[in-house]
Parts: C-alpha cells; sequence; structure tokens
C-alpha cells in the first residue's frame, strides 16, 4: 500500500503538480471568499485591500500552486471511448476511482493521471457548482504528453475572472473558480511585500503556511472585516441621528 501511494505521488509530481500536496485540510468561511471577491477589481485585476493594491497575474498563480473546449466528433476512437468513461461524473465517483485503480503498469498509471487531472480541476483549480466533469475539464486528458507545456496559470485565472464576472454582472449565486488562490495571494503578498531578494519566501507560496498559520490569519481577516462593518454601520447611525435632529 505504502508502495502504491509513493508511486502515485510520484506520478503526480511527474504532472507538474507537487506543489498542491503543500495544501492543508482547510475550510475557508464564505464570508472570507466574498470579501475576495469583493476585493477583486474586474479589468485591472487587482485585489484592492488594506494592506494596498496587488496586481494578480499568471506568473503569480504559478508561485503560490487552456479555456477550450473539445469536438467529440475530432475525437479518435479511442478518446471517444475515454470522453463517454468520463462523461457525467461526479467528484465522489473520480476520488473512488483514483484510490482504487492500480498504478502495476504504464496503462494503469496513464489512466490514474488522467482521473487525478480531472479530480484537481474540478475539486481544486477549476471548481464549478455543478458537480459533474464538463466539456472544459476532459480537454487537457487528451493530451496529457503535453501536460506541462499548457497555461495553467493563465487558466486558472480567466477562470476565476469569468466567475467573478458572472457573480456581480449576471447574479449567480456563487463563484466559480479558485478563490483559494486569491487568498495566498492576499495573504503572501501583504505579508512580505516590503522583503526583498533573500528575504522572500521560497515557492510555492502554499509551502510557507501551515494549517495553524492560515486559520489564524482567516480569524484575523473575519475579525477586522466584521470590525469594520459594525464601524461602518456606527457612522451610518451616527450620520443618521445627526441628519433627524438637524430635520427638527
Amino acid at each position: 500500500m505504502a508502495l502504491i501511494r509513493l508511486r502515485r505521488l510520484l506520478d503526480i509530481r511527474d504532472l507538474g503538480f507537487g506543489g498542491l500536496m503543500h495544501i492543508p485540510p482547510l475550510r475557508v468561511h464564505h464570508k472570507l471568499l466574498k470579501e475576495l471577491d469583493n476585493s477583486f477589481k474586474l479589468g485591472k485585476n487587482t485585489l484592492e485591500t488594506g494592506y494596498g493594491s496587488f496586481r494578480v497575474k499568471p506568473s503569480i498563480i504559478k508561485d503560490c500552486a487552456w479555456t477550450q473546449r473539445i469536438s467529440y466528433k475530432e475525437l479518435s476512437e479511442e478518446n471517444k471511448q475515454i470522453f463517454k468513461r468520463f462523461q457525467g461524473k461526479t467528484l465522489k465517483s473520480l476520488t473512488d476511482e483514483m484510490m482504487s485503480i492500480g498504478v502495476g503498469n504504464e496503462q494503469d498509471r496513464l489512466m490514474f493521471k488522467r482521473i487525478f487531472i480531472l479530480y484537481i480541476q474540478m475539486a481544486f483549480l477549476l471548481p464549478t457548482t455543478i458537480n459533474k466533469i464538463s466539456p472544459v475539464h476532459l480537454a487537457p486528458i487528451f493530451k496529457m504528453d503535453k501536460i506541462k507545456e499548457d497555461n495553467w496559470r493563465a487558466h486558472v485565472l480567466n477562470f476565476i475572472i469569468k466567475g467573478i464576472t458572472n457573480y456581480n454582472l449576471k447574479k449567480k449565486k456563487s463563484i466559480d473558480g479558485c478563490l483559494f488562490v486569491l487568498m495566498i495571494v492576499y495573504f503572501h503578498l501583504s505579508t512580505n511585500k516590503e522583503k526583498k531578494g533573500e528575504e522572500r519566501a521560497a515557492q510555492p507560496w502554499i509551502a510557507n503556511w501551515n494549517r495553524e498559520q492560515l486559520v489564524k490569519r482567516m480569524r484575523t481577516e473575519m475579525d477586522e472585516h466584521m470590525n469594520g462593518i459594525q464601524k461602518r454601520e456606527k457612522i451610518q447611525e451616527d450620520s443618521d441621528s445627526e441628519t433627524e435632529s438637524n430635520d427638527e
């Protein structure tokens, strides 16, 4: 069992996703995610925060951890079978398959890699409100030999921008995209913005944050956010009271 787990970890590293192993089990509060959404300025691609303005660009996305659709008709017969195998799969079914598949031969290892790419997109990089594989998730698994060449950084950022745009302009009830990335960008840059050269934290950025540090920072942000709301409400109440007095 330990050997199988090691082989899977090596395969994940081989795909170029080893940095994701540093992410601890963590639940991010919805209010903090909503605040990240409110702080992200579309068009400028910046996070406007109390610590300053931070531009989010593909190179930053990579430091902290292809929008194309496929045409079924253009797939080879072999790839059509792969398409049918995964079409409509849920995150749970992918998880079950990933944990049960062997890695004893090259064919099984290739299938494990395909399942992992689908899983990591649905669970983390490109999450959506629909718990089923979409054509966007399927596209990369038909070019496994070029998986490292694709611009995942830009893909993740574009997906976030699209999710925030749809949430704000189309009034969707939830946000598609990995807002966890924005949180790590914000936490890291606001903590290290004055550091230069060797003082800067090592990459990937998530490796510099353990679960306890992330939880502490999230609580601090939540407290400051709530205090900010209370202060604004108090200022508004005082302003309303003053207006009423003047009217009298």
